[in-house]
């Protein structure tokens, strides 16, 4: 697959939050290839099912330099997994728009009271770098332009990513945490979580089945592939200024008619949609204007749509046939 080689920094501890996850898998295989130690923290929560981030563990388990803590934010001890670590990269979070209107506590008390205690744990560490995901949401229905648009979240996990946000520079602020805030822009790839809107695109379509499209499907997105993410996340180490917030997007607006085509081309079937209420909480469009990063620490994203959805098909088809072996 196409993308960043991976980006080479001088050999540290890293703490990766969330690295059961979609992004925090990738995210540690890229340190580990860079020479780095890492160590994981999951506590498997969630409303998208738990054997897809055990399974995303299996291939990090066994590589050398990986250490593995099953621990919630919210309450458990975090000191023993920052001992000797030098920088914290925080993607652990309770994720989804729609669904977070049905459990707005599980979304309060995962993405800030263990964002909290997190960044209480770092400082008392002495990291030398925090960096924390967040993501478009905070903006809005519309999340189109550089980071000085209007924050207007529309759902509890957006209200809940941004109160994060402020958590971490009131820690720059107060304690001089060294820390920096990346916005990502709809990621897409490889290990995609069963309940984002491509991964289900491509189970109805390899099944057969209509696809449901909550809206008129001409809502875009500023589509990410993975590696750029992951990248963007890595040079973010080093090279993100202290106190800043940066966009990370892909470059190619998609609208989401396009996307579907896109995957039904790649599996080889003709998409059958069937159109649905839009949903509360769901963005209309978001186009990332991530010159700020390509600015400060070189970020460029290399995978376009059709390359990186193809990846995530052949991904998923390969999963569907392990799973029925």
């Amino acid at each position: 697959m196409g993308g960043h080689e991976a980006v080479a920094i001088s050999s540290r501890r890293v703490l990766v939050t969330g690295v059961a996850g979609f992004i925090g898998s990738h995210l540690a295989e890229a340190l580990l290839d860079a020479g780095n130690e890492v160590v994981g923290v999951d506590a498997f929560v969630g409303f998208h099912g738990a054997e897809h981030k055990h399974r995303h563990l299996e291939s990090l388990r066994p590589r050398r330099g990986f250490t593995f803590h099953e621990l919630d934010l919210r309450h458990a001890p975090l000191e023993p997994a920052l001992d000797g670590v030098d920088v914290v990269v925080h993607e652990a979070a309770l994720a989804g728009l729609p669904t977070s209107w049905a459990d707005v506590d599980s979304y309060v008390t995962c993405n800030i009271t263990g964002t909290a205690r997190l960044l209480e744990a770092a400082r008392h560490a002495g990291v030398a770098k925090f960096v924390h995901a967040s993501t478009s949401s905070v903006y809005g229905r519309d999340a189109v332009g550089d980071e000085l648009q209007q924050t207007r979240p529309v759902s509890p996990y957006g209200v809940s990513k941004l109160a994060a946000e402020k958590l971490v520079m009131a820690y720059v602020e107060l304690h001089d945490l060294p820390a920096t805030v990346l916005r990502y822009f709809s990621i897409y790839g490889p290990r995609q979580r069963p309940d984002m809107a491509y991964q289900i695109f491509i189970e109805a379509l390899a099944d057969g089945r209509p696809i449901t499209v909550f809206g008129d499907g001409h809502q875009s997105r500023s589509n990410t592939y993975v590696s750029d993410c992951v990248a963007a996340t890595v040079a973010a180490i080093d090279g993100a200024q202290v106190g800043e917030v940066y966009n990370v997007g892909g470059g190619v607006t998609l609208e989401l008619r396009e996307a579907i085509e896109l995957i039904a081309r790649a599996i080889g079937v003709t998409p059958k949609v069937v159109h649905g209420p839009s949903r509360r909480g769901d963005q209309r469009v978001t186009s990332a204007d991530f010159s700020k990063a390509r600015d400060t620490f070189g970020y460029e994203p290399a995978v376009a749509p059709p390359e990186g959805l193809a990846a995530q098909v052949d991904w998923a088809l390969a999963a569907r046939m392990q799973d029925a072996a």
